[in-house]
């Protein structure tokens, strides 16, 4: 009996023992099969097409990095009409004792103001003829004319339209010089520009 006894505790330190060192097996879960699909369900995937690059963005400009345009005004266009009438910005022409006509040097001064007329292009002007005191009234008013009128003539072929143009003849009534003499009467026998309007 003593033997039996032995032989069922030896049986059973080896059947615990056995059990202690079997390694265990981990727990399989399996996931369920799908479903088999027919073709009728069959998903179709199209293949992806490029994306477009994106937009390039110009970098923001600081207000203090932009030029600030202003316009460039023009001094003499903005000045009153009395201010421009004394600036001599349109020279007077002069002219030979008893002459309407333009010399050399009374042309080159007429062309530089026709050119002065077409910068300033709304200008209105008045040609004023004058004379010496020599002679009557009536004869220099009537050479005052002529010579008014030469001077319209001539800025007209320079281009300047005959519209801005007006003549007006004072004789000797408004001299330069107030001297009697050919100095004082040199520069009475003129063509004097006024503008009349801007």
């Amino acid at each position: 009996m003593y033997r039996k006894t032995l032989h069922i505790v030896i049986a059973i330190v080896l059947v615990v023992s056995a059990t202690a060192c079997k390694p265990r097996q981990p727990k399989v879960t399996t996931a369920p099969a799908p479903a088999a699909t027919t073709p009728a369900e069959t998903v179709r995937v199209e293949p992806s097409k490029p994306l477009p690059p994106p937009p390039t963005v110009a970098p923001p400009v600081r207000v203090e990095d932009t030029p600030v345009v202003r316009p460039v005004e023009d001094a003499v266009a903005s000045s009153p009409l009395d201010d421009l009438n004394r600036s001599g910005l349109l020279k007077p022409a002069f002219f030979l004792l008893d002459s309407h006509d333009l010399d050399d040097q009374g042309r080159m001064v007429v062309s530089a103001n026709a050119d002065v007329l077409k910068k300033y292009a709304t200008w209105m002007i008045t040609v004023e003829g004058h004379a010496d005191e020599r002679g009557t009234a009536e004869y220099n008013l009537a050479l005052g004319e002529k010579r008014a009128n030469a001077v319209k003539t001539y800025l007209v072929s320079l281009g300047v339209s005959p519209d801005r143009l007006k003549v007006v003849s004072y004789g000797k009534e408004f001299p330069f010089d107030p001297g009697h003499d050919e100095s004082a009467w040199s520069k009475n026998r003129r063509a004097h520009f006024v503008i009349t309007a801007k």
